[in-house]
């Protein structure tokens, strides 16, 4: 990573490793209502039969979505999936985010000076190794998020019983539904969110404005937070709507995004932008200042 000083042990992988699994988890606690709000309203809309009424928008902005969700299912209905999300990020940040440098490293056969071109690899690499390993945990996320739709029945009980659930009615096929747009969304997502961080972080340094501290990674990843949000939304949209969709309804990920189209026009690519653009900037925030520290901290422990 750039930035460290000539006189700092640079991170080991496994620091990386522990450090981004950890840096996520604290990053979703504090940002997993926003999550949450920003599904409830991608999946607003989505047909459950021949049938769409008005009263079914039931969600209108991500402070609207947020009170709505506390009047009428309680505030623990933010954070509904969170054990999921917990577990996706241990795992899926961990090789995402903690793995980017070294396989930056290996693409550029150990030279410091990596390309754009490397550096998007990189990502691209991570994000889709992160979805092979965390794809089940994303699934059972993304259903407990979006539960409270199906008219007050709750599908699942808990995490385990909506593993269990899964696995029995859909078969383990079902615990990676929507893996090919989840894919494509992360290798999107990765590139845009790291490869920026890098850049922008590389550009303020190079350029003698700001120092390796918080206000560099502040910076650095508020800027990555935004150009994530514009890039990876459309993929975003497709991959809830397709995660959450009952089985039969979509025979592929490409006929989830044709029937959104048709039915629902392009502005259905975009639903749910600003609780996006909340929730994965102050998420990047959160997630790169945290892993900068950590970083650092563990390599002050193990160097002592």
């Amino acid at each position: 990573m750039v930035g460290f000083k000539a006189t700092d042990m640079p991170p080991t992988a496994t620091v990386k490793f522990l450090g981004a699994g950890t840096a996520a988890c604290i990053a979703d606690l504090i940002t997993f209502p926003l999550d949450t709000a920003k599904v409830r309203l991608q999946i607003q809309g989505e047909s459950q039969g021949s049938v769409r009424t008005a009263a079914s928008a039931q969600y209108r902005g991500v402070l609207g979505t947020i009170l709505t969700m506390v009047r009428t299912e309680g505030p623990r209905s933010l954070y509904n999936g969170l054990a999921a999300g917990l577990q996706r990020q241990m795992s899926f940040a961990s090789v995402r985010i903690g793995l980017y440098d070294s396989v930056k490293q290996f693409y550029t056969k150990g030279s410091e000076h990596a390309s754009v071109g490397s550096r998007l690899l990189a990502g691209s690499t991570t994000g889709a190794l992160a979805v092979a390993v965390a794809q089940p945990t994303d699934v059972v996320k993304v259903r407990f998020q979006a539960q409270a739709r199906a008219g007050g029945g709750r599908r699942y009980q808990s995490t385990v019983d909506a593993y269990k659930t899964i696995a029995r009615e859909e078969g383990f096929r079902g615990l990676w539904k929507g893996t090919s747009p989840n894919v494509a969304r992360n290798a999107i997502v990765n590139c845009a969110e790291l490869v920026t961080y890098d850049l922008i972080k590389d550009a303020l340094l190079k350029a003698n404005l700001m120092t390796d501290d918080l206000p560099c990674h502040f910076t650095s990843a508020f800027g990555a937070g935004f150009c994530t949000t514009i890039v990876a939304s459309p993929v975003d949209v497709v991959k809830t709507r397709y995660m959450n969709s009952a089985l039969g309804q979509y025979s592929s990920a490409g006929h989830c995004a044709l029937t959104m189209l048709r039915k629902e026009g392009p502005q259905a690519f975009y639903k749910g932008f600003m609780p996006s653009f909340l929730r994965l900037g102050s998420w990047n925030v959160v997630m790169f200042v945290t892993y900068e520290q950590l970083k650092r901290g563990l390599m002050a422990a193990c160097t002592s």
